[in-house]
């Protein structure tokens, strides 16, 4: 692995902001959501580890924007893929691999009755809302204010704070409820409710549901005639094998899946009730998903690989136990530096996070701080994606060095020098609301 020069990097930066619109191809992954001492690059992975341009190790919790749930370049997934490469990629006529693994989603999904492949989250979850309005035959989108992001088409980016290029005709067929709040679900429907085809939503994000409240949107849903779609692409195959609906018990019309499903290698899944998703069949009257690589050999293998693994190994149960003595650990630390009111730890622990506030607003000045500190510590954490690759020692480092942040941070605001240890821009928001 060679070792970029500062003039290397310097240049590959500049051409790549030149070149790519953010400097990325994933805004979360652009400069701007990391501290100025953040790597520029990555150069390779392996377990729960990267490497980065010059060459120098971290400690990984970002895992491919929780995508790697096993580890990176696992080596079962990876021997699986590397055989199937030998065989052809991508062909005329189906692989065996396709029926293979709708087959397996089929044993463990419950209330899946059809599956669709695709390659990425946005794909899936905009094909679940063309199935829903095409089911009820209605416009109206209910989504949750607090669920961050579903997909890049028009009907989700429309109601974001960066919505050019949607017309303005789409952008007012969402509307919003909040998360939890049961009520605010029940007025939209009330006021709109025959023109409503369905509510999309993950089943949690850093906020557990409280009990019944999954139960009663699908109810809510159903009286008017409208379907529940869960967004389950980070949920699934990390908090519980399916995900919200599995480790909550409350079934959807439809669901859509990605991200750990095949250990960071490009597939997701649209599925749900055979009479709706029938309707994207050959004699259906819904162009659901159809791209030349939806069935190619490689996503398909890594994603036989990894559930296999997942359920031969409990791996959702390993995170989440991983995921408590860290959150354990946090908590005791946030409560000893006196922070509780800085520092939120949430979440479920297979999915924690941490969320920085200054007289009761999200702080980004914060947020910068403590990434830049623990860069320092050798450790990549603007978000926590546990994998099966981490073990006790990364737990016993991550807490150290939080241990130290958390006190870099105490002093920081105790001698108001928050500005001061800031070295660069502080992060943004991808959405600004």
């Amino acid at each position: 692995m060679s070792s970029l020069s500062v003039t290397e990097i310097s240049a590959l930066q500049q051409q790549a902001h030149k070149l790519i619109p953010a400097g990325a191809h994933t805004y979360s992954r652009a400069d701007d959501q990391f501290p100025a001492n953040a790597p520029a690059f990555v150069q390779r992975a392996a377990a729960c580890y990267f490497w980065d341009e010059r060459g120098r190790k971290y400690l990984d919790y970002g895992m491919g924007l929780l995508s790697v749930t096993l580890g990176h370049a696992h080596e079962v997934v990876n021997d699986a893929v590397i055989a199937a490469i030998a065989n052809g990629t991508c062909y005329s006529r189906p692989s065996i691999l396709e029926a293979k693994l709708a087959g397996l989603l089929y044993e463990i999904i419950p209330g899946a009755e059809m599956f669709k492949f695709s390659k990425n989250g946005s794909d899936v979850t905009a094909a679940a809302i063309r199935l829903a309005r095409h089911f009820t035959g209605r416009d109206l989108v209910v989504r949750c204010c607090q669920h961050p992001f579903h997909s890049v088409a028009d009907w989700f980016i429309g109601s974001t704070s960066r919505p050019g290029g949607v017309p303005e005709s789409i952008r007012k067929q969402v509307l919003y409820f909040d998360y939890n709040n049961l009520e605010s679900l029940r007025s939209v429907f009330r006021e709109h409710g025959a023109a409503i085809a369905c509510v999309i939503m993950e089943p949690m994000t850093n906020e557990l549901p409280d009990p019944g409240f999954l139960q009663a949107v699908k109810e809510c849903c159903h009286a008017a005639g409208s379907l529940l779609i869960f967004d389950e692409i980070i949920t699934g195959f990390r908090i519980h094998i399916t995900g919200g609906q599995g480790l909550f018990g409350v079934i959807p019309d439809l669901s859509t899946f990605g991200k750990g499903i095949a250990n960071g290698f490009p597939l997701a899944v649209l599925c749900g009730r055979r009479d709706i998703m029938q309707l994207g069949g050959m004699d259906g009257t819904v162009f659901l998903l159809s791209g030349t690589y939806g069935g190619e050999t490689i996503g398909l293998t890594a994603a036989l690989a990894t559930i296999n693994y997942q359920l031969e190994h409990q791996v959702p149960e390993y995170l989440t136990a991983y995921g408590t003595q860290l959150m354990n650990g946090f908590r005791d630390q946030i409560n000893r530096s006196g922070l509780q009111e800085y520092i939120l730890l949430m979440g479920h622990p297979a999915r924690p996070e941490l969320r920085f506030k200054e007289e009761g607003k999200i702080s980004f000045r914060l947020k910068t701080l403590f990434m830049q500190e623990m860069l320092k510590h050798d450790i990549l954490m603007e978000r926590i994606g546990i994998s099966y690759s981490h073990g006790p020692d990364e737990l016993k480092h991550t807490l150290q060095a939080f241990e130290n942040v958390c006190e870099c941070i105490s002093m920081a605001i105790r001698n108001d020098r928050l500005n001061e240890m800031i070295v660069g821009p502080i992060v943004k928001p991808v959405f600004t609301s």
